[in-house]
């Protein structure tokens, strides 16, 4: 499911904190003024945006707790999620939405907020239309954070990409591989080239199917004849399960991506002889 950050309360929130941040080193009163009065009129204590942000910090601002502890502070915090009224907060974030746009500027958007990649895993798990399986993996991810020390996640924020980077990225792909990749090749490298512009969260998601594919692909290979009849395939198969279930455990990396793009020519050339 795909995330709308104007529809995250609390990444829009950051974002008009930013843009007054801005408006005091460039001594612009009126806009800072604008903006002040949108918070004070819809984030404000008794408000449901408030209701709502406080929800996400309590998730977000939950630092080295134990396992279990952070595990019940997010239940409790969707469950007391799933009580507010969606409609208005709905209604409100549209009023915020159209008095950003209109008094301040639609550039508050695209401000570089650090922790979006958190806020933007909380909002999916608050989401109900998000998967089981999608939701699992992202609440994983959350009790993991939640179990980490602040200081460590201090080290992790998300940096911003460089836009001539992205792009350059995007080029040299293109030129390097063309059309001469399998579909499943093409899927993974663009879930990769794009885990640049949302820090990962679409790649998660996508590598915890495929790996799961592939591997149950690879076993297949066993019951093949001609790898019946050859130990040394046999012993490759071995190593290539082997690796993926490491795939599962670590942080995907551009080595990584060789190795899995290298896995899926393998079992297509495996299902194409068998």
């Amino acid at each position: 499911m795909k995330h709308n950050k104007k529809r995250n309360t609390a990444f829009i929130y950051e974002a008009l904190v930013k843009e007054i941040t801005k408006c005091v080193v460039n001594k612009d009163n009126q806009r800072k003024n604008a903006i002040i009065s949108i918070l004070k009129e819809h984030f404000s204590k008794g408000k449901i945006l408030h209701k709502e942000l406080s929800l996400y910090k309590t998730v977000h601002e939950s630092r080295g707790l134990s396992k279990n502890l952070a595990e019940k502070v997010l239940w409790e915090s969707r469950m007391h999620y799933d009580y507010l009224p969606k409609e208005d907060i709905f209604k409100e974030q549209t009023k915020v939405i159209n008095k950003i746009n209109k008094n301040v500027s639609s550039s508050v958007f695209s401000n570089f907020v650090s922790d979006y990649k958190d806020l933007a895993t909380i909002s999916q798990v608050f989401n109900q239309q998000v998967g089981i399986k999608e939701r699992v993996l992202l609440e994983e991810g959350l009790v993991e954070n939640m179990c980490k020390p602040e200081e460590i996640l201090e080290e992790q924020k998300m940096v911003p990409v460089d836009n001539l980077v992205y792009k350059t990225f995007i080029k040299k792909f293109n030129e390097k591989y063309g059309n001469n990749l399998l579909q499943e090749q093409k899927e993974l490298l663009t879930n990769y080239v794009l885990s640049f512009s949302d820090n990962g969260l679409a790649l998660k998601m996508y590598l915890n199917e495929e790996l799961e594919r592939a591997k149950k692909k690879v076993v297949e290979c066993k019951e093949l004849e001609e790898f019946l009849e050859d130990s040394s395939m046999l012993k490759k198969v071995d190593i290539i399960i082997e690796k993926l279930e490491l795939f599962k455990k670590k942080e995907f990396n551009q080595n990584m991506l060789g190795e899995l793009l290298k896995i899926q020519h393998f079992i297509n050339e495996a299902s194409t002889n068998g």
